[in-house]
């Protein structure tokens, strides 16, 4: 075997163990969909309580992104990864061990704290393995192929592991995963030096946007089941916005912030972050009514449900691959753009699904149209937010696309998840419960293909340059580090 073909196939694996670290934690979002009525009853959960199995994994996750970036750059890509999969491996052996609320609750957080870890981290060791040309736009492919996949992958495996032995496995079988990676990150991934001076960490900036984020991310998540109007959920956005403010100040002055102005004029990072908080926002939501549907309206088992979404998963994996050549063709704008309205088409289409439907008449094409939009955009939009982006800078841009998701998918789920349950007790009223339930879920699929041609619209206006409907996008095949753009 020549000296290349050597260092391709060693890039290849090490690309293999970079997204199945990324494939856990996408799956770990969704595993606990499919389980959630069996998870209640095994550990006595209330209704407040069933919500939390969700929600304290994204706090925690969405919580520490940013911080997580940062310090990967600072100690280390690899060494934080490889932790973090550890703390994320065993906090989900650990959520299958639970007896209790609190302890399953509790596991939940440290696994987000450990996917906050995983996430930036990996997608910085991505972009130092795969230099920027087209073998980094094939890269970011498979990156988007599991990242879509994984959410997909988890409604069927959950539903799998559901039926077959428990909702304790689904922990487990991630757990499991967990410490797989970790084998194969610690075998094929190369070291990378850690930044310099980590003594000048931003800890001021870092503690006041970690806790913004938390204050906002709780408020959210707790305006679903107690109302926008109650007096916490006012505290808690109150003190994110106080603290945000705090964050913005502590940034204007320190001497290495956390989040550096160069960060956000290099590229196109600042439209990229920007789109992928819209993609997310309808992105989490998705992969929550859908399965909800399957289930309390057409009346599928977690296991015929979790099959359902191999289709999706299917037409993911071939949006991602797609997705390169199809932005080397016409350029970013334009592929952003049709991905986002070929997603909109397809959430348009699931707005009309029926509470006497079927899963091939209302779901299995609609969801085909979603996956391979969502994919393209996915992809194109994560190159877009690294793009032009300094090296020691990967990990906290790794960080941030990731929080724009995760921040934008709580906003998105507690937006449409209040609607969709205003509508449902509206017309429960003088309708059948599944009717009910079905038009709060039309609703939400209708919003959330609104904000995905309004987000198609804006990538238009944000993300063109002069010449960018042929152009190449420079994440793509530019060099590493391009002039800033304001």
């Amino acid at each position: 075997m020549s000296k290349s073909s050597r260092a391709t196939a060693g890039r290849g694996a090490a690309l293999a163990a970079l997204a199945g670290a990324q494939f856990t934690v996408m799956l770990a979002t969704s595993i606990v969909n499919v389980a959630l009525p069996q998870i209640r009853s095994g550990v006595g959960l209330s209704d407040n309580g069933t919500t939390w199995v969700i929600n304290a994994y994204g706090l925690a996750f969405g919580a520490l992104l940013l911080a997580g970036g940062r310090v990967a750059d600072l100690l280390g890509r690899r060494s934080v990864l490889l932790a973090g999969l550890a703390v994320f491996g065993a906090a989900s052996v650990a959520a299958g061990l639970a007896e209790s609320s609190a302890a399953l609750i509790g596991a939940r957080t440290v696994q987000g704290v450990g996917a906050a870890a995983i996430a930036p981290a990996a997608l910085a060791l991505v972009m130092d393995v795969f230099p920027p040309g087209p073998a980094r736009g094939k890269a970011l492919a498979v990156w988007g192929a599991v990242s879509g996949a994984g959410g997909a992958a988890g409604v069927l495996l959950g539903g799998v592991l559901t039926q077959a032995w428990g909702w304790s496995w689904i922990f487990h079988a991630v757990g499991i995963g967990a410490f797989g990676v970790v084998a194969a990150v610690a075998a094929f991934v190369p070291h990378n030096r850690p930044g310099t001076d980590p003594g000048r960490f931003d800890l001021p900036g870092t503690a006041a946007v970690t806790l913004a984020l938390t204050a906002l991310v709780w408020g959210l998540t707790t305006a679903r089941s107690s109302g926008w109007t109650d007096a916490s959920v006012l505290t808690a956005f109150g003190l994110a916005a106080v603290l945000m403010a705090a964050f913005v100040l502590i940034e204007l002055r320190h001497p290495r912030p956390l989040l550096p102005l160069r960060l956000l004029r290099a590229g196109r990072v600042t439209a990229g972050n920007f789109l992928m908080a819209l993609l997310g926002s309808v992105w989490i939501a998705l992969f929550f009514f859908l399965p909800q549907y399957q289930q309390q309206v057409l009346g599928s088992s977690p296991l015929m449900t979790g099959f359902g979404q191999l289709p999706l998963a299917a037409a993911n994996m071939l949006g991602s691959t797609l997705a390169p050549r199809v932005a080397r063709r016409v350029g970013a704008t334009v592929t952003v753009a049709a991905a986002l309205l070929s997603e909109a088409a397809g959430l348009l289409w699931l707005s009309r699904v029926s509470a006497h439907g079927s899963y091939l008449v209302d779901i299995l094409g609609p969801s085909m149209l979603v996956g391979l939009g969502l994919s393209i955009a996915f992809v194109q939009l994560t190159a877009l937010s690294v793009e032009g982006v300094a090296k020691e800078d990967a990990g906290l841009a790794g960080g941030l696309v990731n929080t724009s998701r995760q921040v934008g998918g709580a906003i998105g789920l507690a937006v449409l998840a209040t609607l969709a349950g205003s509508v449902t007790n509206h017309v429960a009223a003088h309708r059948t419960y599944p009717e009910a339930l079905t038009a709060g879920y039309r609703v939400a699929f209708g919003v959330s293909a609104a904000v995905l041609t309004a987000a198609a619209l804006l990538a238009v206006l944000l993300t063109r340059r002069p010449g960018d409907l042929t152009a190449t996008p420079a994440s793509l095949s530019a060099p590493a580090v391009t002039a800033p753009h304001g």
